[in-house]
C-alpha cells in the first residue's frame, strides 16, 4: 500500500484519510485542466496527427506517457492502473516492496475503459470552455492527471474492500459464495456517508476554486470549476463506480 502504510496499518480509518486526500487531488486536477478550452482536435478519430499512429492524439499521448512510467515502476504499485495495459514495458528500476493486502483474485480489476468513457464524453464536456488553443500536449497532460486521479480512487474500492471483509467476514460469505451482487451493494452502501463525502467535495471545490484579488471584494461566485459539477462528479460516477470495484473485487474474495 502506498503512503508508507505497511498491512499491519492497514485500517478502515487509514483508508478514509487517504481517500480525503485524494479529493483534494482530484479537485485541483479538473482546475487545472479547466484552464484549457475542449481542444476536440485531440480527441477526434480521424484527424491521424501522429504519423504511424491509428487513434486520437490523446491515445498516443496517453500510450506513452503510461510506457514511461512504467518503465519507472509505477504499475508495480497495487494503487496504479494502467488506461492501456497492453503492451506495457517492465519496469527497469528496482521494484518497491508494496505491501500484498490485497488477495490476489481481485487485485488486477481494472475499469479505466469506463473511467475513460465517462471522463471524456460526460464529466468534459461540464467544466471546460469550448474552442480551441492549440495546446494539446499540454491538455492531454492535464487530462491524464485527471484521468489517474479518478482512476486511483475509484479502484481504491479493492482497498475498502479487502477491509471492510476482513472486519466483518461474517457478514459477507454468504452472498460471496452466492454471488449475489446486490446483497453485497446493500452492504456496502452508507448513505450517511456518501451525502456526507459529496457535501465536502463541494465545499472544497467552492474553498480552493474562488478567484482570490488583492481587495477585500473577492468575487466568491466565480470558481474555476463549477462545484456542483465536482459533487455531481461523485455522485454519479466516483461513488457508483468505486462501490462496482468493492462488488468485484468481494465476488472474487474466496476464490
Amino acid at each position: 500500500m502506498a503512503e508508507g502504510s505497511s498491512g499491519s496499518e492497514f485500517t478502515l480509518d487509514s483508508i478514509r484519510k487517504s481517500l480525503i486526500r485524494q479529493e483534494d487531488t482530484i479537485v485541483f486536477c479538473l482546475m487545472e485542466r479547466a484552464r484549457f478550452p475542449m481542444n476536440s482536435a485531440l480527441y477526434n478519430q480521424s484527424l491521424d496527427l501522429v504519423p504511424g499512429f491509428s487513434g486520437p492524439l490523446v491515445d498516443f499521448i496517453v500510450q506513452e506517457t503510461e510506457a514511461v512510467q512504467a518503465k519507472a515502476g509505477r504499475y508495480v504499485n497495487p494503487e496504479e492502473n494502467p488506461f492501456f495495459p497492453d503492451n506495457l514495458p517492465p519496469s527497469s528500476v528496482p521494484n518497491y516492496n508494496y505491501s500484498q493486502v490485497l488477495h490476489p483474485g481481485g487485485a488486477s480489476i481494472n475499469i479505466n475503459k469506463a473511467i475513460w468513457d465517462i471522463y471524456l464524453n460526460q464529466l468534459l464536456p461540464l467544466f471546460v470552455v469550448a474552442g480551441d488553443d492549440g495546446n494539446y500536449a499540454s491538455t492531454a497532460a492535464s487530462d491524464l492527471s485527471c484521468l489517474q486521479a479518478l482512476s486511483r480512487r475509484i479502484h481504491y474500492g479493492k482497498f475498502v474492500a479487502e477491509i471492510k471483509f476482513r472486519d466483518a467476514p461474517h457478514n459477507y460469505e454468504p452472498p460471496i459464495r452466492a454471488k449475489n451482487a446486490d446483497e453485497l451493494m446493500k452492504l456496502l452502501t452508507d448513505e450517511r456517508v456518501e451525502k456526507m463525502v459529496k457535501k465536502r467535495v463541494e465545499k472544497k471545490a467552492i474553498v480552493f476554486g474562488q478567484d482570490v484579488s488583492g481587495s477585500n471584494n473577492a468575487d466568491s461566485k466565480h470558481y474555476k470549476v463549477d462545484p456542483s459539477v465536482v459533487a455531481r462528479l461523485y455522485d454519479e460516477w466516483v461513488i457508483p463506480l468505486t462501490k462496482q470495484v468493492e462488488v468485484e473485487y468481494l465476488i472474487c474474495r474466496l476464490n
